[in-house]
Parts: C-alpha cells; sequence; structure tokens
C-alpha cells in the first residue's frame, strides 16, 4: 500500500493549540491590557493598589507598567510617585475616533465655527502640564494654523491653554509652572507669572482667552473653555489664523462667538457651564 501524502495545512493558519494549554505570550498580553485598562479608569494611581486591582505582585505590575512607558501608554509621576495613562493611548485610540466622545460632540460645532469665522477651528485638552491638540477643521485660506492631533504646547502661549488655565485653581497654575516655566517665543509671549496672571484674570472674566502673536508671530487666537458635568475645563476650542485676518476690532465680535461655540460642546455632552 502506497505511503500516504501528508495533509498540508493552508498557510497563515497555524494549528490552535489544545483547549487546556496556555501561551505565555498571550498571558502577558492580557495581564498587560488588564493593567492598561485598570490605569485608564482608576487616574493617579501608586503601584501597590494598582497591582491588587489587577490581582497580580506589585514586581510584575512594575514590569509591566515600565514597558507600557516605554511606549508611551503609561506615565510615572515621581514627586507623587503614582502612575497614570500615557498620551499614546490617545493617539492609539484616535483610530477609532468616533468612540470618543468629546471629539465626536465638537466635530459639528467646530465646523460651523470654521463656515462662520472663515478660520480654523481647533480642540484641545491639557495632559501633565501641556497642551495636546485633538482635532482640527482647516479652513480653505492659503495661510492657516495646522497642528497634527496629539501635537502638544506650553499652555501659557496658547488660546486654549490660557483658556483652561483660567479656570483651574491658582495654585494648580504655580505647580505647572514650576515644572514648565514660561519660555519666551516672540517678544508678545507672557514671560512672568504675574503679567500671566493678569491675563488669566481677565480671560476668566469674559469667558475666552486672546493669544496675541504668543506663540507665534503674526499668528492670533482665540478660544473658550469646555465643561464636563462637574462644572470642570476638561478641554477647549478656539479659532485661529494670520493677524491681518484677526484685526482688533473683530476680536471683541470673535471673542464670544467661540465661547458660544463652546457652550454648545458643553451642553451636547451633558456638561455644567
Amino acid at each position: 500500500m502506497p505511503d500516504q501524502a501528508p495533509q498540508r495545512r493552508a498557510r497563515g493558519r497555524p494549528r490552535l493549540p489544545p483547549a487546556d494549554s496556555s501561551s505565555t505570550t498571550v498571558q502577558a498580553l492580557d495581564r498587560g491590557l488588564t493593567l492598561l485598562r485598570n490605569l485608564s479608569r482608576k487616574g493617579n494611581v501608586a503601584l501597590t493598589e494598582l497591582a491588587l486591582g489587577a490581582g497580580m505582585p506589585p514586581s510584575t505590575a512594575h514590569r509591566m507598567l515600565t514597558t507600557l512607558q516605554k511606549h508611551g501608554f503609561a506615565e510615572f509621576n515621581q514627586s507623587t510617585q503614582e502612575w497614570a495613562i500615557g498620551l499614546e493611548a490617545f493617539r492609539v485610540g484616535s483610530a477609532y475616533l468616533n468612540r470618543t466622545n468629546l471629539v465626536e460632540a465638537a466635530r459639528l460645532t467646530m465646523r460651523h465655527l470654521t463656515e462662520e469665522t472663515g478660520e480654523t477651528a481647533n480642540l484641545a485638552i491639557a495632559d501633565n502640564g501641556d497642551v495636546v491638540f485633538l482635532s482640527q477643521v482647516e479652513t480653505h485660506e492659503p495661510i492657516r494654523a495646522f497642528f497634527h492631533p496629539g501635537t502638544r504646547g506650553y499652555m501659557h502661549a496658547s488660546g486654549i491653554g490660557k483658556a483652561l488655565l483660567a479656570n483651574i485653581p491658582r495654585y494648580e497654575v504655580e505647580k505647572i509652572l514650576q515644572v514648565k516655566g514660561c519660555p519666551e517665543f516672540t517678544p508678545k509671549t507672557l514671560v512672568s507669572p504675574s503679567a500671566l496672571f493678569a491675563d488669566l484674570e481677565q480671560t476668566k472674566s469674559r469667558g475666552w482667552s486672546f493669544d496675541d502673536e504668543e506663540r507665534y508671530l503674526g499668528m492670533r487666537c482665540v478660544a473658550a473653555p469646555i465643561f464636563n458635568s462637574f462644572g470642570e475645563a476638561i478641554a477647549g476650542i478656539s479659532v485661529s489664523g494670520p493677524t491681518v485676518r484677526f484685526p482688533d476690532n473683530s476680536i471683541a465680535e470673535m471673542g464670544p462667538r467661540v465661547r458660544r461655540a463652546a457652550d454648545e460642546i458643553t451642553r451636547i455632552m451633558g456638561g455644567n457651564i
């Protein structure tokens, strides 16, 4: 009887392991994802508490967190000895943006704002003392501001950054300035804390901020904060463009318009103004 030819498997389809077997690689990935998920829910958290919640030894949790930190998915605060979710988690999650309530809720309002003003609309949040841009609706004008999603910037030299700083306690602003400072980008940058706090007071009272060529010469920006259900400023929306299209006599009109757009997004998200 002739030998039978061995059965061939389809290419690219690995043989399934027995049901009771386990893979070290899969187990490690499963644990890492569990840790990442718990980290996203808890915010700033100590290693011991995080390890306990994930059901693993602190030493194992620390190795995994260090790996996540290496890739930007986790961040470690040396002063508080606490872990937090990293910005890379946003970059990966942004591949499925319709699950991001803030971006989805703001998109239509941003489009309307761009149509009304003829300028680029931006959406950003604060992260670890920086302003981080999430989304943008560009104008069709040839000269315009452009920020890739995930771009970071200094809060003291940003319209959205100042709108957010104006709505947090002074001691928190001081802590940010101690770490980040007030570097000068243009002759108009607010480089002294006293000048910045005076500007933030004005921003808070009128409900919108004004970046008068403080980051880039020849570029202006007007921004307003977006609030959550607790009345906390969690994000900001702005319009930005060249100074020649943002003359002084238009700023007073532009500010309330941007503020109304921010309030609309706050209401869509169920926030409290």
